[in-house]
């Protein structure tokens, strides 16, 4: 099989597609062939050498959508539409980056759809990241006010989608007016245009503070982010947009205000149900949840892809196709 590797940390040149033998699936595994796959920040970071736990050389990719070729073990039957998140998928074991991948049965979920690879490969992560921050990192509840930070990345634009089909009041940011529409006619109530300070934006708007806080910046922004919600109030970074992972001189009993709460999250499959994932799947189909997905690849323009990604030019979740059939 072909499939696109990373040996050492570099640019987009750094992947290299090679001739690698099919993996042999064991009880408790499923091979699947892959159709499509997402691209993720967290891929990026591997790339450029700042995952310093991911051992390589590496097949690097933590999603897919594709067809079950055999599971030794029986949980799944040859030839069904599936997907895989996480796990350690692309980082502990070779990932999606390849014509096949071998992955642990948990992690694989069956789907039920009519959608296109092309549009189908855009969602298993997102999905489960954007419920993931919503539900666990920030416990939201309907008719809460909640503030994206990041909100014209893909995983922004989803929550935003999401949020509001669970009945929240969102603002969302971007860093320039010119996305500022793209946000708009995505549904979010207000927009504001992110400097690095959203504090006194958001407290014109709203005296006492919103409800929750979702950072996708990171530490870069964080203390401001703190500052914007209420006593009582959760803000969750689940994204590191910015680039930074450490916060350095980070004073807790200074920076973090009386009574408002800081998680974190970071989950995987297991932190969503498969009814749940194939719910939202099926609301993508029927037209009640819109997923703003970015450009669409071919498997040869990988390092393209990953180019577009060092320029910030994706506007949507960046897809790429294997078969399209």
């Amino acid at each position: 099989m072909r499939a696109w590797r990373l040996h050492e940390p570099g640019g987009p040149e750094a992947l290299i597609v090679e001739h690698l033998p099919r993996p042999e699936p064991t009880p408790g595994q499923v091979l699947i062939e892959v159709r499509a796959f997402g691209l993720n920040r967290s891929e990026w970071f591997t790339r450029i050498g700042d995952s310093p736990s991911v051992r390589l050389p590496r097949v690097l990719g933590i999603e897919c959508v594709g067809t079950v070729v055999s599971a030794p073990g029986g949980e799944f039957d040859s030839g069904q539409t599936v997907c895989a998140i996480m796990g350690g998928m692309g980082r502990e074991f070779d990932g999606s980056y390849a014509e096949y991948t071998c992955v642990p049965s948990s992690i694989v979920f069956p789907l039920r759809t009519g959608l296109a690879w092309q549009d189908l490969g855009a969602l298993p992560e997102m999905l489960q990241t954007c419920h993931g921050s919503l539900q666990t990192g920030l416990g939201a509840r309907s008719g809460e006010t909640l503030l994206i930070r990041g909100g014209t990345s893909s995983i922004g634009l989803t929550t935003l989608a999401m949020a509001k089909g669970n009945g929240l009041r969102v603002l969302t940011t971007s860093r320039t007016a010119a996305k500022a529409e793209i946000l708009k006619e995505a549904g979010a109530d207000e927009v504001l245009i992110d400097d690095g300070s959203l504090v006194e934006k958001v407290r014109r708007l709203h005296p006492d503070g919103v409800d929750r806080v979702l950072e996708l910046i990171g530490t870069k922004t964080l203390l401001d982010s703190l500052q914007c919600a209420r006593p009582g109030g959760v803000v969750c970074m689940t994204g590191i947009l910015g680039g930074e992972w450490e916060l350095a001189g980070f004073r807790p009993m200074e920076h973090i205000p009386t009574g408002v709460r800081l998680t974190g999250y970071s989950g995987g499959a297991t932190d969503i149900a498969s009814d749940d994932l194939q719910r939202y799947v099926s609301m993508v189909e029927r037209g009640e949840l819109e997923i703003r997905r970015g450009p669409v690849w071919t498997f040869d323009q990988l390092q393209e892809a990953h180019r577009a990604m060092d320029e910030n030019r994706a506007n949507g979740k960046m897809v790429v196709v294997i078969r399209g059939d």
